[in-house]
C-alpha cells in the first residue's frame, strides 16, 4: 500500500526531505501515536501551510508544524504531560501581532510558559517590518512562518489570546480567553510597528504576571 506522502504532488527532492522528517517524528512520538497518525498529520501540514509554496523551506516548515500539532494533540488527550502553562496567540494572518506576542512571551517568560501562535487566515510570510522591530529587542522571528489555527492547538492551550480574528476561534470550557484590541501592523511603517510591539509587551507582562506564580518573577526583556 503506497504511503500517504507518496501521493503528494511534490518533487522528488522535497519528498525525500519530508520522508526523513517523517522518520524523525515517528521516532519522537513512538508509543504515543501510530505511524499512520503521524504521517497523516504531516500530509495535512503540507496541504495547509501557505508557506508550502516557498519550495526551499517546505520540509523545515512542515516538520516543525507537524511536531507542534502532534505535541498539542498529545497534551489535549493526556498522553503527553504539560509541566508549564500553554498560551496560544491568534490573529488573522499570523504574520504580525500573534507572532510578536509569541516572541515577547517566549523571551519574557524565560521557559516558564510554552507559546504557540496561529492565524485564522494565514499569510504567505511574516511581515518584514515586524521581523525588524522584533530584532531590535533581541528576538529573531525571521525563521517563523504563518500557520493555520487547528483544533488540537486550541484544545491544548490554557490561555487563548485573540487579536482581530473575531469569533473564528472555537470555545472550549475551562480555558482562559482574552481578546486584545491591538492595531494590525500590516500597513504600518516601522515606527508604528514599534508602538504595537510595546503595547503587546505591556499586555504580555500583565498576562504572565497572572499565569506565573508571583514568587517566580518574570525575567524582564
Amino acid at each position: 500500500m503506497p504511503s500517504q506522502l507518496s501521493e503528494l504532488d511534490v518533487d522528488l527532492a522535497i519528498r525525500g526531505h519530508l520522508e526523513k522528517g517523517l522518520e524523525s517524528l515517528k521516532d519522537e512520538f513512538a508509543g504515543v501515536f501510530s505511524a499512520e497518525t503521524i504521517e497523516r498529520f504531516m500530509v495535512m501540514c503540507v496541504e495547509q501551510l501557505p508557506a508550502a509554496r516557498i519550495q526551499n523551506f517546505v520540509p523545515l516548515f512542515v516538520h516543525r508544524f507537524a511536531r507542534e500539532r502532534l505535541r498539542a494533540l498529545g497534551q489535549s488527550e493526556g498522553s503527553i504531560s504539560k509541566d508549564i502553562p500553554e498560551v496560544l496567540f491568534v490573529c488573522v494572518q499570523n504574520a504580525g501581532r500573534s507572532q510578536m506576542a509569541a516572541g515577547l512571551t517566549d523571551q519574557m517568560a524565560a521557559g516558564r510558559v510554552h507559546v504557540r501562535s496561529a492565524g485564522s487566515d494565514p499569510a504567505d510570510e511574516i511581515n518584514q517590518n515586524v521581523v525588524a522591530a522584533m530584532a531590535e529587542v533581541g528576538i529573531d522571528i525571521a525563521q517563523e512562518f504563518p500557520k493555520p489555527m487547528t483544533d488540537e492547538v486550541v484544545k491544548a492551550a490554557d490561555a487563548v489570546i485573540t487579536m482581530g480574528c473575531g469569533d473564528s476561534c472555537p470555545i472550549y470550557p475551562g480555558k482562559r480567553y482574552e481578546d486584545w484590541e491591538i492595531t494590525d501592523p500590516a500597513e504600518l511603517e516601522l515606527d508604528g510597528v514599534r508602538e504595537v510591539r510595546e503595547e503587546i509587551r505591556d499586555r504580555v507582562t500583565a498576562l504572565l504576571g497572572e499565569l506565573i506564580p508571583a514568587q517566580d518573577s518574570i525575567a524582564q526583556a
